[in-house]
């Protein structure tokens, strides 16, 4: 049998977890689909797929296959489109890492734009916040809010476009405890901190260097950007969130900005991706369709 067809067969498979999705995307009956993949057992002498009469999953040994053959045929298929001047039509599933703030409906009308564009890409998004090691988990792109450009090697970090981090409360929380005027005033206030961030010392605002380090009164910490968010609309503290996932809270008054002329810090979003001669069709639309949103850039 043809051994590049057997792997195409089981990369759609392990794709769509299921040999007729696979088989009917590749032209072949279901009975042909999984002879491919027996095929490729076969070969390479270890089970690849877990097969029962509902679900086809991948093992620990198909995972590791499938996160080396995939990129391999992505990248055939940029050759023979670079060689035959053809356009390789984006498809197949992306899959995506994002911070846990990019939860929020705005970045959702954006994948929803990018999905009326290129209907055949799926999203497959990993949106817990963790630093993904894009290659042993076989993602094809990661968005991280990056303030430089180390990065592990065989990686390539591509600029995006500056998210605005603003200091946000609740109307509830800054009648209590009142609005602050200047910087100065922000000493003593009830903060919602990211665990990312070392405060013992205070914080030095951007800005503000001289005026030295400001000292909140920090009552939860959490990686949870949403958790954070959700402390905030209930009148827990100040809080540094994204323009992203609080313009609509702005907009129906539940949360009000403070300082905003003053107080704010921004953060560049990378597209990262390992390092690749060839790069897929899916991430780079997708690279390229980020870069070229104004309303993303602009958003806050």
């Amino acid at each position: 049998m043809d051994t590049l067809l057997s792997i195409r067969v089981f990369c759609a498979v392990a794709e769509h977890k299921s040999f007729t999705a696979a088989a009917t995307r590749l032209g072949l009956s279901p009975a042909m689909a999984s002879k491919h993949v027996h095929h490729l057992e076969n070969k390479v002498g270890a089970r690849l797929l877990n097969r029962t009469s509902r679900h086809v999953s991948l093992t620990e040994t198909g995972q590791l296959y499938f996160s080396q053959t995939r990129p391999m045929l992505e990248g055939l298929d940029e050759v023979e489109a670079a060689v035959s001047s053809m356009t390789v039509a984006p498809s197949g599933t992306l899959k995506l890492s994002a911070p846990v703030w990019a939860a929020n409906s705005h970045f959702a009308r954006v994948l929803a734009e990018y999905n009326e564009l290129y209907p055949d890409v799926c999203f497959d998004l990993d949106l817990s916040g963790r630093m993904v090691n894009l290659v042993d988990e076989g993602i094809d792109l990661a968005l991280r809010a990056m303030t430089s450009a180390s990065l592990d090697p065989g990686l390539v970090a591509r600029p995006l476009m500056d998210v605005h981090f603003h200091l946000v409360a609740s109307p509830a929380y800054l009648n209590h405890a009142g609005r602050p005027v200047v910087p100065s005033d922000l000493n003593g206030h009830a903060l919602l901190m990211y665990s990312g961030v070392n405060s013992s010392k205070g914080l030095i605002l951007k800005g503000q260097e001289d005026e030295g380090p400001v000292k909140f009164r920090v009552v939860m910490r959490s990686e949870n950007e949403t958790m954070l968010h959700l402390a905030a609309l209930e009148g827990m503290g100040l809080v540094f969130l994204p323009a992203w996932m609080t313009q609509v809270d702005i907009a129906r008054g539940s949360l009000e900005r403070v300082l905003p002329e003053k107080v704010m810090f921004t953060t560049t979003l990378h597209a990262v991706y390992p390092s690749r001669k060839y790069l897929s069709a899916k991430v780079r639309t997708f690279i390229d369709f980020l870069s070229a949103r104004p309303n993303l850039r602009n958003r806050g």
